[in-house]
């Protein structure tokens, strides 16, 4: 159906919500926009779905909430009354809407049957794995759009096992939410006859505690934790997010008492009124924490993302000016302390297991081979380190998970939770900043040793916006010019190895031969070159991105950091000269 048609369909249909009918009236005009909001439905993919909040098919709305709660809930039904009294477990962030596509998700199950459990209160995305986990629930709902900007906002489906959806659910929850033929007039059931009935429970602190409980696990000197805690001076900021809470908590629990919150960013705001970014990987995200810290003297910065899955970490460098962190940097200097002096302390499990995706930075695999601890490589996405974990519990498996981390500022150290913890990630972090305080180091300082051991190790990330559907088409074009063409590098590199995630092949420039990936199949393409420096392209799963991920190692940090402009700029004014 063509977006005119769709357009129509939904002007006039008798069940739009006033709000935005109003909304298409004022864009009735402007034909760029109606039909990048009509000309399909928003895209459904094994996670879930991300959008731009508005009227339309392809836009974040309660109708188009509606129909993927639908697709969810014939899935559960299917699986039986079992499964349907185990329920579903909802959480959601500070986002615009976010409680109300919660509740509408909600009102969708509980009318064909199937039990839910909504927080009372704005929880992070952590929280909601864990609650999927501790209610013994068959699914969970995460409304979030995690560190994207304002207008977004997002629906995460969550399995059983508290990770995200993948295999086969996923497949059919992709078939079932295609199949809702028409989202405007999708069953619901009001709020007070599901609470009377006993299909919709909130839960509050109970869940609360039960989550912080097991964060204590996380600390792993819990003597120095508790007697030198108050020693470290932390400023925290949640971005406006949905984090405060159980950082606040488990900070006072486990005894680090000096902890300063930036007031303006700490009240839910679903403007993001007082920060110039909600994404911790952006340096700005910063500006405040970094005034604060000045103004205290505190040793590190500490900022979340507004469903609380990362962590980004600034400390003072060596012009005594605060510097944020890499993901890859943070991810380091957390397996080093967990493999040297954390875990490794109360002896190393045997057969110990660390798992990185595709574009991390080969430094962590550096550290763990050193501790002979097996790396294992996934696709970006965390639910790939969820379900290698998933694995490790079959029967007869004698692995054990220790860490698992992605460049993009996501972490998990205790795997009661199956996806990215920025919770557990805020309590590792302060405590190797303590350690390296306690002998008269910074956290960079601390990095600084790192390197020196195993090597100078740099990357670095560009992302190009291709937007409406024009944009997606030109990238599509674009990755695929370099899939067909064999690939030259420049800037005095020769290619090793290329790999083309697409095709599951891998081909040995070296040895003149093709080798399985032995990964799923993924719009990605990876190139290594001889001196190991390498990059990755990969278009966004939830944005209109191409990503381009490099990284290179030196002997020194001068060396490092020439190689990677050298791999870089060839790379970047490709994409630019295509747009």
């Amino acid at each position: 159906m063509s977006w005119e048609l769709e357009f129509e369909r939904w002007q006039k249909s008798a069940e739009l919500e006033l709000e935005l009918r109003q909304q298409l009236e004022a864009l009735k005009d402007n034909h760029k926009v109606l039909e990048d909001s009509f000309y399909k439905a928003l895209e459904f993919g094994t996670g879930g779905m991300r959008g731009e909040i508005g009227p339309g098919t392809n836009r974040m709305n309660t109708y188009t909430v509606r129909r993927a709660a639908k697709g969810l809930s014939k899935l559960i039904c299917e699986k039986g009354e079992k499964a349907m009294a185990k329920g579903v477990a909802i959480s959601y962030d500070n986002r615009r809407f976010s409680r109300k596509f919660a509740l509408e998700s909600a009102k969708v199950l509980g009318a064909d049957g199937v039990k839910v459990y909504v927080f009372e209160e704005l929880r992070p995305t952590p929280q909601l794995s864990f609650a999927v986990r501790e209610l013994k629930a068959v699914a969970g709902i995460m409304i979030t759009a995690s560190h994207n900007p304002p207008e977004y906002n997002g629906f995460k489906v969550y399995g059983d096992d508290g990770a995200q959806l993948v295999g086969a659910d996923s497949d059919l929850l992709l078939k079932y939410v295609n199949e809702v033929a028409d989202e405007l007039i999708v069953p619901t059931t009001d709020e007070k006859e599901l609470l009377t009935s006993g299909l919709l429970v909130y839960v509050g602190k109970e869940m609360d505690e039960s989550y912080e409980t097991q964060l204590m696990k996380v600390i792993q000197n819990k003597e120095l934790v508790s007697e030198k805690g108050k020693e470290l001076s932390v400023v925290f900021t949640p971005l406006h997010g949905a984090s405060l809470t159980p950082v606040l908590n488990s900070y006072r629990k486990v005894g680090f008492s000096q902890v300063h919150v930036i007031e303006s960013q700490a009240t839910p705001d679903e403007n993001f009124s007082n920060v110039t970014s909600a994404n911790p990987e952006e340096h700005v995200a910063f500006d405040r924490a970094m005034k604060e810290g000045e103004e205290i003297g505190a040793d590190v910065l500490i900022a979340t993302d507004p469903d609380g899955d990362r962590v980004g970490v600034a400390a003072k460098n060596k012009e005594d000016q605060y510097q944020v962190l890499t993901g890859n940097q943070t991810g380091a200097i957390m397996l080093h302390y967990l493999l040297s002096t954390g875990v490794a302390n109360a002896t190393l499990p045997t057969n110990s297991v660390m798992v990185q995706t595709i574009v991390t930075s080969p430094l962590g695999k550096a550290i763990a081979e050193a501790h002979d601890v097996e790396v294992i490589d996934v696709l970006t996405g965390f639910k790939y380190i969820a379900e290698i974990i998933r694995d490790f519990e079959g029967e007869g498996n004698t692995k054990n998970f220790i860490f698992g981390y992605e460049e993009s500022y996501g972490y998990l150290i205790e795997p009661f939770v199956r996806d990215k913890d920025a919770v557990q990630a805020v309590l590792l972090a302060s405590e190797v900043a303590l350690y390296y305080k306690e002998q008269g180091k910074t956290l960079f300082e601390g990095l600084e040793e790192i390197y020196e051991k195993y090597g100078h190790y740099r990357e670095t990330l560009h992302s190009f916006v291709f937007r409406g559907k024009e944009g997606v088409e030109t990238m599509s074009n674009f990755i695929n010019s370099l899939r067909e063409a064999e690939f030259d590098p420049e800037g005095g590199f020769a290619l090793k190895r290329s790999e083309d995630y697409l095709t599951g092949k891998a081909f040995d420039h070296i040895k003149e031969e093709e080798i399985p990936t032995g990964l799923p199949n993924s719009n990605v393409l990876k190139y290594i070159m001889t001196d190991e420096s390498w990059f990755c392209l990969r278009p966004s799963g939830t944005e209109p991105k191409l990503k381009l991920y490099f990284g290179v190692r030196g002997d020194t940090s001068i060396e490092a950091q020439e190689k990677l402009v050298a791999l870089v700029q060839p790379l970047v004014q490709k994409v630019k000269d295509f747009q």
